[in-house]
């Protein structure tokens, strides 16, 4: 592992909401200088191993591992071994999107270090997908959810109640307010808002009642909506804008998630027959 390599995305949490820094590292040699953020860092190594400086003592990751460093509180960063390097994919996350499903004020995390494959793999996969697509209503659908989760099982913070009255009513009004604002669909904490719920009741109660987030449900529905579009012989670059995709490659993406083949081939198909 010799290259030094670091490149930073901005996710935007809904189309106005605030931005969600993600970094996206892999290193040979780079040490750090000793330094603080002012929100938290959580990152998920990835390959190699890191030594970070933390709270007077010393941390080691390996692939797999959760490291999450509070806000403020100085750090220092660099390789595991002489000849080795370390790979990592972090955000920064600011407090509230770890407190909304929680109670107890700041979430403290006795060990920077967690052991949780199934969260450190949704953490990177989401990271992944997003800093390649940053999509706001994707965003503000996976990470304020992971971040809950993280806080949940990890934190002193106290979880709140899962239970939230009237989660089909919530899911059906989510839905009739992402389809008639197809093209520029309202942030989540807006609609939340609207409902007199937080951003986690509103997340939770949707995806009880229909079994996936909102981001993935909205996705689906424009994919419904294109196949007509493409069967009336529009190509893929018309489509993917009509229906409020961000470009042809993402209409691409969930056309071959939900069809199992690209729209250019559905297109051909339904036009051949």
């Amino acid at each position: 592992m010799n290259r030094e390599q670091a490149w930073w995305t901005r996710a935007r949490l809904g189309r106005c909401g605030p931005p969600l820094d993600l970094l996206t590292a892999r290193f040979g040699r780079h040490v750090y200088a000793p330094h603080a953020h002012e929100e938290f860092t959580i990152g998920v190594c990835v390959d190699g191993s890191e030594i970070i400086d933390y709270r007077g003592g010393r941390i080691r990751t390996g692939p797999g591992s959760i490291v999450v460093l509070a806000p403020g509180e100085m750090h220092t960063g660099g390789p595991g071994s002489p000849t080795g390097g370390y790979a990592y994919r972090a955000l920064y996350a600011p407090v509230p999107l770890l407190t909304d499903g929680t109670l107890g004020g700041l979430p403290h995390f006795r060990e920077p270090l967690l052991d949780d494959p199934e969260l450190a793999a949704a953490l990177r996969r989401a990271h992944a997908e997003l800093a390649a697509c940053p999509d706001p209503l994707e965003a503000e659908s996976r990470f304020p959810w992971l971040l809950t989760a993280l806080a949940r099982r990890h934190s002193t913070a106290r979880p709140v109640c899962d239970t939230v009255p009237g989660a089909e009513r919530i899911a059906h009004a989510v839905r009739d307010r992402l389809a008639d604002e197809l093209l520029t669909p309202p942030s989540l904490a807006d609609l939340a808002a609207d409902l007199g719920l937080s951003r986690y009741q509103l997340l939770r109660a949707f995806r009880t009642t229909t079994g996936i987030p909102p981001y993935a449900w909205l996705a689906q529905y424009r994919v419904t909506r294109a196949r007509a579009l493409l069967e009336s012989g529009l190509r893929p670059a018309e489509v993917a804008s009509l229906v409020g995709f961000a470009d042809q490659a993402h209409l691409t993406r969930w056309f071959r998630r939900v069809m199992g083949v690209t729209p250019a081939a559905y297109r051909n198909s339904v036009q051949d027959t």
